[in-house]
């Protein structure tokens, strides 16, 4: 667990360099996952229609993508935690870019499904690596605003994917989007080139008789062992469990219905529908950085406390709206309050573990995280069928009420040395 430190606040013009490089890869990285994710949603119709599959065999791409990406998230967090955050980073952006290019020569089903199976390897690392850079290479002071940094990465990688995917299908089909996850492998040369390891990690590989350090090569058990290894931690580890679970669920509930619920349900068509949700989106982003700075300067529990109670607050009011401008402004909010938290917790994980089993924590949490929430699209429409979208919306404040209560049992680490 990590104790407070004196801090220090000078910084050289190579620190600050290296900083802005490391955020980068960082950032970029994490944008590769919420690229892929609206990607393959804007394919899926194209796809369906190549391969004549039904709905719910196309949709079930998505969910093979997320499955790949939970192993992946475990597998390549314990790789960085003994090889490098950068050097494992360059691998998972790889596979991601190789076998979402593979997807574009896809033939049938069964071998895109495989394709999109291990794209999501890749796409799982991203996120706990990318989190667990960008702690190590910046202050403790500004470790909040570096991750929500990387959590903006997130939010642009799904603008950009807006941006092209419809001029793609139109100028080359479903397989061009594809095609284009080809380029991220000339980003992970440029990252493996141009970024070093954060010194924190280089640290933890010696010991004080320069020596590898053999916490580094302990054996996958016995890193996932360590986030279970007392009392303490165990209940810091469940705790940040329902931390990511509630994060994931709230996202992935707004993000896929909300464009249904606009467009049909209130009446505003697809292409207001698609304008009120890019401002709820435009709120996530405004959300995350806002965050940031409110964690790195009043603390890490104020910070939670403040989104999660605005979370449940803007969801509730949003869920009783009716008029357009209203659903506008609301939509604002609710993405802010929701999602804004995301890049919290890539500093709060860091500030709970040691540096040996860092990436495996962020991955591992952050992956059952996202697989519970992944659970929200399905769990939403079930609601929706008998009691309609705007009661499952209002009935998804309780699950912040859950967080609220999770942060009483981990301890603030604002301003602290990562050990």
């Amino acid at each position: 667990m990590s104790t407070s430190t004196p801090l220090t606040t000078t910084e050289s013009a190579a620190e600050r360099g290296y900083r802005r490089k490391a955020l980068f890869a960082a950032a970029i990285g994490y944008g590769l996952d919420g690229f892929d994710l609206l990607v393959l949603s804007f394919a899926l119709s194209g796809i369906i229609a190549t391969f004549g599959l039904s709905d719910v065999r196309a949709g079930s791409l998505s969910t093979i993508t997320l499955f790949g990406a939970v192993l992946g998230g475990i597998v390549f967090g314990a790789l960085a935690d003994r090889f490098g955050r950068v050097r494992v980073l360059t691998w998972t952006v790889l596979v991601f870019a190789v076998f979402t290019g593979l997807s574009a020569l896809a033939q049938g089903y069964w071998d895109l499904a495989a394709y999109r199976f291990i794209a999501g390897i890749g796409i799982g690392g991203e996120f706990g690596i990318g989190m667990a850079l960008a702690a190590e290479a910046v202050r403790a002071d500004q470790r909040a605003r570096a991750t929500s940094w990387v959590g903006v990465g997130f939010q642009l990688g799904v603008f950009a994917a807006a941006l092209v995917s419809a001029p793609v299908i139109a100028a080359w089909g479903w397989r061009g989007l594809f095609v284009i996850g080809l380029f991220p492998a000339v980003f992970a040369f440029v990252v493996r080139r141009g970024v070093e390891e954060p010194e924190k990690f280089v640290r933890s590989q010696v010991d004080e008789g320069g020596q590898t350090e053999a916490k580094t090569h302990e054996s996958f058990a016995a890193k996932l062992g360590a986030l279970v290894r007392d009392r303490t931690t165990l209940k810091v580890t469940v705790a940040l469990t329902i931390l990511t679970s509630v994060q994931n669920f709230g996202y992935f509930g707004i993000i896929t219905w909300l464009p249904n619920y606009l467009s049909e349900q209130m009446g505003l068509g697809v292409t207001k529908g698609s304008l009120w949700t890019a401002v709820t989106v435009v709120g996530m982003l405004a959300g995350i950085l806002v965050f940031g700075q409110i964690a790195d300067r009043l603390g890490r529990r104020p910070a939670f406390w403040i989104f999660q109670v605005g979370a449940i607050v803007s969801i509730l009011v949003y869920s009783q709206l009716s008029d357009p401008s209203a659903l506008l402004a609301g939509g604002f909010f609710m993405g802010a309050f929701a999602n804004g938290m995301i890049g919290g917790h890539g500093a709060l994980l860091a500030e709970m573990y040691p540096t040996e089993v860092r990436a495996t924590a962020q991955n591992v949490i952050f992956n059952v995280g996202r697989a519970i929430g992944g659970l929200a699209p399905v769990v939403i429409a079930l609601l929706a069928g008998s009691l309609g979208f705007g009661f499952a919306l209002a009935l998804l404040p309780a699950i912040y009420v859950l967080q609220f209560l999770a942060m009483f049992l981990l301890p603030e680490r604002r301003g602290a040395e990562l050990t």
